[in-house]
């Protein structure tokens, strides 16, 4: 386990792909299993988010998941579909589980607003994360994967806020 974490920062951190982490079925279903636990532990440890959030959050993502698929198959590199899901579910949680520690210990000690911009740009940091895993699994520049998640982070936002316009409103009168 110690090993797929550091992997998975690794990753994180932009220096290792997909391809880093082994082909297998079982990791990618234990990554999911921890992105799962970890949009619990976001609905259940941060204020103002129920399970409608949660709800609508794994649909976004996994239509995200369906998104960069679709991407890989097209550019005729299926064989690294599964690799490249592993690393997105596992980076994703990680990245998740920051927030929620942010959301968690920084907040009694620092600003609203300041916990705000922190956890903020951790959610930015997952589009270059994205991209990153995505143009290693299709072997292209780095700036096609980011020009891909953002897109496709874009499409999310614009997704839940479709899907749960009650939240985003709220979001938004927040900043």
């Amino acid at each position: 386990m110690v090993a797929l974490l550091q992997t998975l920062l690794d990753i994180i951190r932009l220096r290792k792909g997909p391809d880093a982490l082994p082909y297998s079925w079982l990791l990618c279903l234990l990554t999911l299993t921890l992105w799962l636990f970890s949009g619990l532990s976001m609905m259940l440890l941060s204020e103002g988010l129920d399970d409608q959030d949660f709800l609508v959050g794994t649909f976004t993502g996994v239509v995200a998941l369906a998104c960069y698929a679709s991407v890989i198959v097209a550019t005729n590199h299926a064989p690294r579909l599964l690799q490249t899901a592993t690393a997105i579910l596992g980076c994703g949680a990680l990245l998740t589980f920051i927030v929620v520690t942010c959301n968690v210990f920084l907040a009694p000690f620092l600003s609203a607003d300041l916990v705000r911009i922190i956890v903020t740009l951790i959610l930015l940091w997952s589009i270059p994360v994205e991209g990153h895993i995505l143009s290693k699994a299709i072997d292209r520049p780095r700036l096609v994967g980011i020009i891909v998640a953002m897109a496709v982070f874009i499409f999310q936002l614009y997704l839940y806020s479709a899907l749960n316009p009650v939240t985003a409103v709220v979001a938004g009168t927040m900043s």
